[in-house]
């Protein structure tokens, strides 16, 4: 594997990124891999490893690049640690990250070792509402978007994700969790209603014996069966829509 941190040129300053592509053939497909709350840490690295193993040129950014140098220490995590997660995943939103990733394109297409063209992302957690922002605002671009336990994709704000889904001319795959608290009920039936009503190409599904954060192997939650298989669907819509 060849790893190396990089810094993104943005709108809004520099953004330290994570970028890594497998020894051999390039230029690859991109992946862009936007981060859960907890921000970024090895657990996040280790899965752009494991895309750049599939044959990928991953990149993971530092969405908290705005706040300095953000990082906590999540299995040590506490009540007071909570509250500042809540607050530095509170001081993004759709619209600054969509600058971020336009600053991210223009970064991955000067990289000799990727593929121009279709760009792939996938977001955990809170960046489930940005990848599906982003399959909206750059969709000659982004042609496949994963959304893992995402929150935040129906909500009653003027730019909430799911108002934009008729924009989308690429391929969206949604995988919730069976138990996530994060995710009110009326969320999974009104975002497949707004999916129907766009005509937008997707696979929406909930992971049966899954909580939030099913996907992480080092975490309690972890549910190996459905990890892998929600892993396999995701290669196979990158392989069909990016290569």
């Amino acid at each position: 594997m060849i790893e190396r941190d990089a810094m993104v040129p943005t709108k809004h300053g520099m953004m330290p990124s994570f970028f890594v592509v497998p020894e051999g053939d390039t230029p690859l497909p991109p992946v862009i891999l936007y981060m859960d709350a907890p921000g970024i840490r090895e657990e996040l690295r280790n899965l752009a490893r494991r895309i750049a193993r599939a044959g990928y040129a991953c990149i993971l950014p530092d969405m908290y690049y705005r706040l300095g140098t953000v990082r906590f220490d999540i299995p040590r995590r506490t009540d007071a640690m909570s509250g500042v997660i809540r607050a530095s995943m509170n001081s993004i939103d759709n619209a600054l990250v969509t600058d971020d990733t336009s600053g991210l394109l223009a970064w991955l297409d000067a990289q000799e070792t990727v593929q121009s063209g279709p760009v792939g992302c996938v977001g955990y957690c809170m960046s489930g509402q940005y990848v599906t922002t982003l399959a909206a605002r750059f969709p000659h671009r982004i042609l496949s978007a994963v959304s893992l336990y995402g929150v935040g994709i129906v909500t009653e704000k003027p730019d909430s994700p799911h108002l934009l889904l008729d924009r989308i001319q690429g391929e969206m795959y949604y995988a919730f969790a069976e138990t996530d608290g994060s995710v009110p009920e009326h969320v999974i039936p009104a975002l497949t209603e707004a999916l129907e009503n766009a005509g937008t190409k997707y696979e929406l599904e909930v992971c049966p014996g899954t909580t939030h954060g099913f996907q992480f192997p080092s975490r309690a939650d972890y549910a190996p069966e459905q990890s892998e298989r929600v892993w396999s669907k995701m290669f196979a819509l990158w392989d069909r829509t990016l290569r």
